[in-house]
């Protein structure tokens, strides 16, 4: 009797199943660690006023006065340009957008502070605040005139500062939900130290967009006790598990670099289980710390460029985003200095955007027209050329550039951000890359393989959306 002879196992099946043992854990810290980038939008900038200012007509208002400026000091795309820093024909192109975007949607995103911006008034004062700038966020949300998104600047995780900043976000959220006591003040549901169980209706929903930035962190640890008080700020408010995000800002030196030699940013952005979106690089406070004249703190030190290059490492790839930090160099006075002002404020602005930093802070109206002036400019600049080479690289089509998938990922980005903020239509790309919206996240996501798309004409582009980047997020962060 003949026995059946085994075939001999290939190389390539025993060794990869030994390596796929010895790699699982690093696998699997890779894919929870780093799920990819949010292909939703991102604001362009955070607007921060004062809490006790605040009031629903505020994005509004701040709109009109940034049109009245340009009204008074830059009318005409000749004047635009000048101001802005941008060509003549690219001026004649921005202005009737910007002026459509001051009027329409003048503020992206809005975070009312209770920290620099606000200051230490004593515990009665910012108890009312809180609870006062809360029921006017509350009925900007209920009205559908708030921002699309939203939130609070709360005080530090620093020992000094550490309860009063619970205390402001506890009450800040019993407003936002409605939280009032039978003598009309607003209570917070952490009162005397201990969560509210049960009492409250589970699942409901913060609005839309909704962030708490948390400032001067200095160690992994103050993240991690952040996302602890997430948890019990949900079960006080009844929130759904997950709600409750927040965003750092980058302001110390401990943050950047460690005693140890490490860059504590680094384990920071993965010590918030999940909750943490953004970093926000903060230019005064970090410059100022680390001996820094007052005349030269500036975005464009090279402490600062050092600082942002660190963070930019170590966000790359975890789905947290970057927002650059700001100018303390007003557009008020006479036609010269706002000019002035303008010029240098579009610089800065185009020069993050260059590097990467797509989102920055504005702190008043006048900021607004630079702002989108500068970031419209950047998109519309740059639309043909990028339309044609993501365009090139789905036909496969000869060129002058050999396109790789990361950078096809990269101009698709650079396309969805555009249409985002309203620099660019959707009929433009369209017409200049084949590609609808559905089209550019799906190669942004999960670039062109992973999208389905391999091969694929402009008819291809309603095709497969962005592939799953793992972990729970919200989706209006998405």
């Amino acid at each position: 009797m003949t026995v059946p002879q085994r075939q001999p196992v290939s190389l390539a099946e025993a060794a990869g199943a030994e390596l796929d043992a010895l790699l699982a854990d690093a696998d699997r810290a890779l894919a929870a660690g780093y799920p990819g980038e949010r292909p939703s939008r991102q604001p362009v900038h955070t607007v921060y006023v004062p809490a006790d200012t605040y009031q629903p007509g505020l994005p509004a208002r701040w709109g009109s006065q940034a049109l009245d400026a340009l009204a008074q000091w830059a009318p005409e795309p000749a004047d635009f340009a000048v101001a802005m820093g941008l060509s003549p024909g690219l001026a004649t192109e921005v202005l009737p957008r910007v002026l459509a975007k001051l009027a329409a949607e003048p503020v992206e995103d809005l975070r009312l502070d209770f920290e620099d911006g606000y200051g230490d008034r004593g515990d009665e004062a910012e108890d009312a605040d809180a609870a006062s700038a809360a029921a006017a966020l509350a009925a900007a949300a209920a009205a559908g005139s708030a921002p699309p998104f939203t939130g609070l600047r709360c005080k530090s995780m620093e020992p000094g500062t550490r309860r009063r900043a619970i205390r402001t976000l506890d009450i800040f959220l019993a407003g936002l939900r409605g939280g009032l006591s039978h003598g009309g003040a607003v209570h917070g549901g952490l009162s005397h130290g201990e969560a509210m169980r049960g009492g409250a209706v589970q699942g409901r929903q913060l609005p839309p967009g909704f962030a708490v930035t948390l400032p001067k962190v200095t160690s992994a640890a103050q993240v991690s006790a952040m996302a602890r008080l997430c948890d019990r700020l949900e079960e006080a408010h009844g929130l759904a598990p997950g709600q409750l995000l927040f965003e750092i800002q980058v302001e110390t030196p401990q943050v950047i670099l460690g005693a140890d030699g490490t860059a504590v940013i680094a384990r920071c952005v993965h010590a918030a289980g999940g909750r943490l979106i953004g970093l926000h690089y903060g230019t005064y406070d970090y410059s100022a710390a680390l001996g820094i004249a007052a005349a030269y703190q500036s975005m464009e030190h090279p402490v600062a460029d050092y600082a942002r290059a660190v963070m930019q490492v170590a966000v790359a790839g975890t789905g947290v985003r970057l927002s650059d930090g700001s100018t303390n160099v007003l557009p008020g006075g006479g036609r010269d200095e706002a000019v002035a002002a303008w010029r240098l404020h579009s610089r800065l602005v185009r020069r993050s955007l260059e590097r990467g930093f797509y989102q920055g802070w504005d702190l008043h109206p006048g900021h607004l027209a630079s702002r989108y002036a500068a970031t419209y400019g950047f998109f519309r600049e740059g639309l043909p050329l990028a339309c044609a080479r993501l365009g090139g690289y789905i036909g496969r089509t000869a060129g002058g550039l050999l396109e790789e998938p990361a950078t096809a990922r990269a101009l698709a980005g650079y396309l969805a951000r555009g249409l985002d903020c309203g620099a660019v239509s959707a009929a433009e790309v369209a017409a200049l890359a084949g590609l609808d919206r559905a089209g550019l996240d799906a190669l942004r996501g999960a670039g062109l393989a992973g999208a389905g798309l391999a091969g694929a004409g402009p008819a291809a582009s309603g095709c497969a959306g962005p592939a799953a980047s793992g972990g729970a997020r919200r989706d209006d962060h998405d």
